[in-house]
């Protein structure tokens, strides 16, 4: 059912009033120029996440997801990763709204954050705004916000543009590619997708036809995720998990299970749960991420679950472990998910014993491996068994494989080609593939983030450079945290901080207490005392010094300071910690 501007349900009214069907635009037989349609990344290329690409033509513009990134190791103290919406904030009387592939993190995790400042309409399917509505709502900015549901196969008007909904699978439901209809011709954004003939649930199949019938009509460009442009082959149907599942359950008989995978996989979810019924166990759910997913997938009835099988994760110790199955967030090892408290004894709830099956339902994102590995090794230590993905098929992949990218070349026969969504290998690799589907080199675009591309129908080519990059959010503040603090905290992890305090008489610059000598981070200072002392007379013969001089400017009195103690640090311990002086004038 459509939404209405406070993001609710309608009761009686049809999906249609919100998504108008707008007929493409054909192309001309003859090479005629058009309007130009311009395409600018301002995430989701040379890097995995933070996804959101702009399309413009004459006074009209949209975007095509809004997504976010998770922070890389030297991001100290950095929650997540944001585009920069300064080019967007530029052109918001342009700005027609947003359309949404689906609802991953990557791809409508940074929503937020741009409509709290830009407001305008959202365009997705049921499923992905049900996600998107508790992301708002946490915001505080539900009420004000315009969540209009589409269906596959509509089109929503984006002024001189129509966006086209075409239903494609991948690791969650209700997914889907767009096609662009401008005046310059069709443009292809496949999303995140895979070709699952047996998909789970009463999802259909991946709309094949309609990329044909795209195909046929002409397709200017394609704009096709690059994922697992590595993999030859194409990826596994989840059914294949459904059935190592069944496997695995079977051959637990005496033992709980814990299953740890993504909190949006709904699909994973379901066969997690049929094989819980099936096996005679109760499922308890853990970790706020899941519940929340899972409350709003059976609210929307893509979960479907007998109120007596599901029980609460506090219920846990009441039923025999035998009869309980757990599903839990923690795949990728982060810090406080429910499966790492889990491995260090700090879940409140469940405690892991040699009775327990563990399972992780997941393929460790890169850079995240050596957290995985920590939980499953503490996870080992306390007895139980850990089944993961290197051992048994508990895992397939939500995006396309070599095969399934040419098929998609093939069905759309794009004049012009640019892959997008992946590392800058990833998309060299896509590029390649590209070829040889018989793609002319000069028309395949590997594009930077910010690099504008221009078509008009007849010719493309890179026209501009628009403002892009990452935003940092830490805690409430959104771009508060920038290099300098980020270096900062980098110098303070590695080195630690030393302190100096004194107070001194502003007329004649005499010390009157001090100075103090603290460090945090830098050496324990009862094994280091001669240090200390030594530091200590190093910053009271410079104070005296510049007393002596009849020096008052006290920023350069405290660069001495540093400079002096930084010096005598650097050779006694071949170490830099930060040093901050601080002097209290007195008078």
């Amino acid at each position: 059912m459509p939404y209405n501007n406070a993001g609710k349900k309608l009761a009686g009214r049809k999906t249609a009033n919100v998504a108008v069907e707008r007929p493409a635009v054909k192309r001309a037989a003859i090479q005629r120029r058009f309007a130009p349609v311009r395409i600018t990344a301002l995430g989701g290329l040379n890097e995995i996440g933070k996804n959101l690409y702009v399309f413009e033509c004459s006074n009209d513009m949209f975007i095509i997801d809004c997504g976010l990134a998770f922070p890389d190791e030297d991001m100290l103290g950095v929650d997540i990763v944001i585009p920069d919406f300064s080019y967007l904030e530029k052109n918001r009387e342009r700005f027609r709204g947003v359309v949404l592939t689906h609802g991953h993190e990557d791809h409508v995790g940074a929503l937020p954050y741009l409509l709290r400042n830009i407001n305008v309409p959202v365009y997705g399917t049921r499923l992905t705004l049900g996600l998107v509505e508790g992301k708002l709502k946490e915001h505080g900015i539900l009420e004000q916000c315009s969540l209009n549901v589409v269906q596959p196969r509509q089109t929503v008007n984006m002024g001189c543009m129509g966006v086209e909904f075409i239903r494609v699978n991948h690791s969650i439901p209700d997914s889907c590619a767009l096609a662009v209809h401008t005046p310059a011709g069709i443009i292809v954004h496949t999303g995140d997708f895979k070709v699952d003939y047996t998909p789970i649930g009463d999802e259909g199949i991946i709309d094949l036809a309609r990329f044909g019938e795209l195909g046929n009509r002409g397709v200017l460009a394609l704009l096709s995720e690059s994922t697992n442009a590595e993999r030859p082959g194409y990826t596994t149907s989840e059914r294949k998990v459904g059935d190592s599942f069944r496997n695995i359950f079977n051959s637990a008989e005496g033992r709980r299970i814990i299953v740890a995978t993504f909190s949006s996989n709904i699909h994973r979810v379901q066969q997690i749960i049929d094989n819980a019924c099936v096996s005679g166990r109760y499922v308890a759910v853990s970790g706020r991420s899941m519940i929340n997913v899972i409350q709003k997938a059976i609210e929307l009835n893509y979960i479907k679950i007998s109120p007596k099988t599901l029980i609460d994760i506090d219920e846990v110790n009441s039923y025999p472990p035998e009869k309980i199955v757990v599903i839990t967030t923690g795949s990728q090892g982060e810090p406080l998910s429910a499966l790492s408290r889990m491995s260090t004894s700090d879940h409140r709830q469940v405690t892991i014993t040699p009775r327990d099956l563990i399972i992780i339902s997941a393929t460790p994102i890169p850079g995240n491996e050596k957290l995985v590995g920590r939980v499953v090794n503490e996870l080992m230590r306390s007895g139980a068994e850990v089944v993961y993905e290197a051992m048994y098929e508990v895992h397939v992949s939500g995006h396309a494989c070599q095969d399934e990218l040419k098929m998609m070349m093939s069905l759309t026969k794009p004049k012009f080609f640019v892959p997008v969504h992946g590392e800058y290998k990833h998309l060299k690799k896509h590029a390649q593939l590209a070829r040889t589907m018989g793609v002319k080199e000069e028309n395949i675009f590997i594009l930077g983030l910010g690099q504008t591309l221009e078509t008009d129908g007849v010719d493309m080519k890179v026209t501009a450079q628009a403002q892009a990059g990452a935003v940092l959010v830490d805690g409430s503040g959104v771009g508060d945290v920038g290099a300098v603090v980020l270096r900062d905290r980098k110098k303070l992890a590695e080195d630690g901080l030393i302190v100096i305090v004194a107070a001194i008489e502003r007329e004649s610059g005499g010390i009157l207490s001090g100075p103090d000598v603290v460090s945090r981070g830098f050496v324990y200072v009862r094994e280091s005392e001669e240090l200390m002392g030594e530091s200590r007379e190093l910053m009271r013969k410079t104070l005296e010094g510049c007393a002596a001089n009849n020096s008052r400017e006290w920023g350069t009195v405290k660069n001495t300071m540093r400079d002096r103690l930084s010096d005598l640090i650097y050779e006694r311990t071949k170490r830099a910690p930060m040093i901050l002086p601080v002097l209290m004038i007195i008078g």
